[in-house]
């Protein structure tokens, strides 16, 4: 019995030799990181630079400083809120997630972190351009820029050498969100005939593709898009004479970057027109580059040719009329 028990000993003394070997062989970091030690930290949105900022929900993503897996937490309410963290050092991102638009990419480090939009196919997510919108012309130049949705309002703000240890007083994170995209406001005076138009759309070329948010509130991506918009009718049906239309994006270079303009018109009796301006200056000039108002005058749609005679387009063409732009 006794020689029994003394072998018994030595399966448990093995066995937990064994086991203690296993856990000294783990990553030390990894078991502290995501199992030991967890803190209450305070997230404070502090919105001084856009009072009247009220988004529906907010992101915070932290970094650990040296390597591991980001960590995201959501907060409905607008002030912040309190969250459990691991203990350890962290850079931080803040950004509104209310959004349908946008997308992320290379979000393993903030530094790459990037803010983007999905690409668009005109002729079938754009519900003001009917089937028989199919192969819409581009402005010269742009035939290779992606067409990529706008994107809804943001604002973010980022930290660096955030510091969260076990401590009797509560850790505070306090970001400082702002408006991170730029507006663009569009008015076209004297158009004619808008009462004949069934459909119309519009977008602006060599603008920028995505924002980099862990970086700057205003740090951009390389990759230049064009951005469709919804063009609005700015008085009474019968006597139209003015469109309009608003669009926030990412800026752009302000350096030897052309933009242009272009209005894709459908009329009533299925004719397709389209108009270009060079709206370079404009957008260059600026006096505010967040926010941009540019200001066309003319838009010569025709009256649609009825009851025999004059000059009748084949429908299914698109018949392009570049505008000079009156300086």
């Amino acid at each position: 019995m006794n020689k029994i028990l003394e072998r018994v000993k030595h399966v448990l003394l093995l066995v937990a030799f064994l086991a203690l070997l296993s856990f000294a062989s783990c990553d030390n970091k990894d078991l502290n990181y995501y199992n030991l030690h967890m803190t209450n930290v305070k997230v404070v949105f502090d919105w001084a630079k856009d009072p009247d900022a009220a988004p529906a929900s907010t992101s915070l993503y932290l970094f650990p400083t040296r390597g591991g897996r980001v960590l995201r937490y959501e907060f409905t309410d607008p002030k912040g809120g309190t969250i459990r963290v691991p203990t350890g050092n962290y850079d931080a991102i803040c950004i509104n997630s209310d959004t349908e638009n946008i997308i992320y990419r290379n979000t393993e480090s903030k530094m790459t972190f990037e803010v983007t939009t999905r690409p668009v196919d005109m002729n079938s997510n754009l519900s003001s351009l009917d089937a028989m919108a199919a192969d819409l012309p581009r402005a010269k130049g742009t035939e290779d820029e992606t067409i990529v949705l706008a994107p809804e309002k943001l604002w973010s703000d980022h930290a660096e050498g955030i510091a969260l240890k076990l401590d009797t007083v509560v850790p505070t994170i306090t970001l400082h969100p702002e408006v991170s995209v730029c507006q663009y406001t569009i008015e076209i005076f004297n158009a004619q005939n808008l009462k004949y138009v069934n459909s119309v759309i519009g977008t602006v070329s060599g603008l920028i593709g995505g924002l980099l948010p862990g970086v700057g509130p205003y740090a951009i991506t390389s990759e230049r898009v064009t951005v469709p918009f919804d063009v609005l009718f700015g008085d009474s049906k019968a006597e139209r004479t003015t469109i309009n239309s608003s669009l926030f994006t990412f800026g752009d270079y302000r350096a030897d970057d052309t933009h242009t303009l272009s209005i894709y018109v459908i009329l009533g009796n299925g004719e397709k027109w389209y108009y270009t301006y060079d709206v370079t200056n404009q957008i260059h000039s600026a006096p505010d580059p967040r926010n941009v108002h540019i200001i066309l005058d003319g838009l010569p749609v025709p009256k649609p040719i009825v009851n025999g005679g004059g000059f009748h387009p084949q429908v299914g063409d698109w018949h392009t009329v570049p505008i000079d732009i009156k300086m």
